[in-house]
């Protein structure tokens, strides 16, 4: 996962993260990435800052971000927590498992996985609606 910087044409600046700079640019440019402050799907990277990741420098990170920004943070590793308890992990076969959950060859159910940029783009060009689910820092440790 990388993190980019991201400012509107309104000039809110605000933080995403991303598989790598294709998946960024895949979801900018299907409109996916908006800003939270006003809506606007106009959406470039900003100059950022290299991140060295230390105790103490996660700490500052905490502090300067601001209590809407965290709540904000609460609610997407809320809804993204939600998400995973009531839907069927399936792995790698996520583009297989939801191709036949769209083409009626299963019963329908909420499922969630992993699949390659190439594999999502053959999803959305087969009509199969889906959304990625972020994926934070400490879901990994």
């Amino acid at each position: 996962m990388i993190r980019f910087s991201l400012v509107c044409d309104k000039a809110h600046e605000f933080e995403g993260w991303f598989r790598n700079n294709d998946d960024f640019d895949t979801q900018v440019k299907r409109g996916f990435v908006d800003c939270p402050a006003c809506g606007s799907h106009k959406v470039g990277k900003a100059l950022m800052a290299p991140a060295v990741s230390t105790a103490r420098g996660r700490e500052k990170v905490a502090l300067a971000m601001g209590e809407e920004q965290r709540k904000a943070l609460a609610q997407l590793k809320a809804m993204a927590e939600k998400v995973r308890e009531n839907a069927d992990y399936v792995g790698d076969k996520f583009a297989e498992e939801a191709r036949k959950i769209h083409f009626g060859e299963t019963d329908p159910r909420g499922i969630y996985g992993e699949a390659t940029l190439e594999e999502a783009r053959g999803l959305a060009e087969d009509g199969v609606s889906f959304m990625p689910i972020p994926v934070f820092p400490d879901d990994h440790n």
